[in-house]
């Protein structure tokens, strides 16, 4: 994981499962284009979860899906986990921030600072929300200057 990036602690799957609405990220070429991004995770049956992003490639009017899988790196109360995509390839998955009282919106953080989420619970967040992880973000070494905020319905 980027330096000065550590996972939250006292994290539980339980609470983190479902759909997740895409509000920001640092774009990159699996998600280049693509509006109403969603992630949605459950339980898969060897005890891993099942990751699948979808968003709107509104150029060929068309959805898009991504299928893939995570494990916990460490422990499952650490949000530190690798989610594959691509057979056997993994990148990491942090959480370095997230509402421990409700799980209505978290930071994610990929391998490296090129890879950089907010998700939450709902289509849209209070502008002080956006602000928090501007500024989290940046003090963690992410060029939040680069940061998009795709479409959502």
């Amino acid at each position: 994981m980027p330096e000065r990036v550590k996972p939250v602690t006292g994290f539980e799957l339980n609470k983190y499962l479902g759909k997740w609405y895409e509000i920001a990220r640092l774009d990159h070429s699996f998600e280049e284009g693509l509006s109403q991004v969603t992630a949605e995770y459950s339980l898969r049956d060897d005890g891993g979860v099942l990751v699948v992003n979808r968003g709107f490639f509104a150029e060929d009017n068309i959805w898009k899906e991504a299928e893939g899988k995570a494990y916990f790196v460490n422990s499952d109360t650490e949000a530190y986990l690798k989610v594959s995509f691509f057979g056997p390839f993994y990148g990491s998955y942090v959480v370095f921030e997230l509402d421990h009282d409700d799980y209505q919106y978290a930071f994610i953080s990929g391998p490296n600072h090129k890879y950089l989420w907010l998700l939450s619970r709902t289509p849209t967040v209070k502008p002080e929300l956006i602000e928090k992880f501007k500024r989290m973000s940046a003090d963690r070494g992410f060029d939040t200057t680069k940061l998009i905020f795709p479409e959502q319905k």
